[in-house]
């Protein structure tokens, strides 16, 4: 149980919500949170947008009753933030490519915060959503380069040659072409899978999905897998 710092509105849509609890998580977990008793039935999971030694912070899109009563929380109200769950992105070195969509921006800007911690790191940002422009500003903070397009796609922007590895989350077709161009190309890429899940820990098996080296789980196993493995 966390009291909410802050739960600000972006759009009408995008909301950034900071939650007053320690986190030890990585980049590429997430968190399963509920503001409610009974229904909806499922916590929502979340993946980490942002995190210091007393907070967690999260990016959420409206678009259903869990996330809908989210939106309107308010500062000093209580949420249930249970984690962290899942496997993270690896600590890579070199030339990094971080391309999201929508809500899947939020583990990338995690990412690339802490990558740029090693100086001698490139990291460049794509991403792309509808509607209007979000998080420009805390985005060019953690990226030497950011392209930020609305109603417009990013992955054919990235030059896949130019890159050791590329971070991807989003829709599934963005990750999927993302790989698909990446395909003998220098680059090593990296999904962050998001999937409906009802106990984040693996017991309910309710995100299974089939790759390559047979059925796995969102929650547990992942959600970061090599793109090579589940694409």
């Amino acid at each position: 149980m966390g009291n909410i710092i802050y739960n600000k509105s972006l759009t009408k849509e995008y909301y950034l919500l900071k939650i007053e609890q320690e986190s030890g998580g990585k980049m590429g977990q997430f968190y399963m949170l509920r503001a409610w008793d009974n229904d909806p039935l499922l916590s929502r999971p979340l993946s980490v947008f942002d995190r210091d030694n007393n907070s967690i912070t999260f990016l959420y899109k409206v678009v259903g009753k869990g996330t809908k009563y989210m939106s309107q929380l308010k500062k000093d109200d209580n949420i249930i933030c249970q984690g962290p769950y899942g496997s993270s992105f690896p600590n890579v070195k070199g030339k990094i490519a971080m391309v999201g969509g929508g809500i899947g921006i939020a583990p990338l800007h995690l990412a690339a915060k802490e990558l740029q911690k090693d100086k001698n790191n490139e990291i460049d940002m794509f991403f792309s959503l509808r509607g209007r422009e979000i998080l420009r500003k805390e985005l060019s903070k953690v990226s030497d380069h950011l392209v930020l397009r609305t109603n417009e796609r990013v992955v054919d922007l990235v030059d896949y040659d130019r890159y050791d590895y590329v971070f991807t989350c989003g829709p599934k077709g963005l990750m999927e072409d993302v790989y698909i161009n990446s395909k003998n190309k220098n680059s090593v890429v990296y999904a962050s899978l998001e999937s409906r899940m009802a106990c984040g820990i693996g017991i309910c098996y309710g995100c299974t999905f089939k790759t390559k080296n047979g059925n796995k789980l969102t929650c547990k196993d992942g959600p970061v897998f090599l793109g090579s493995e589940v694409f």
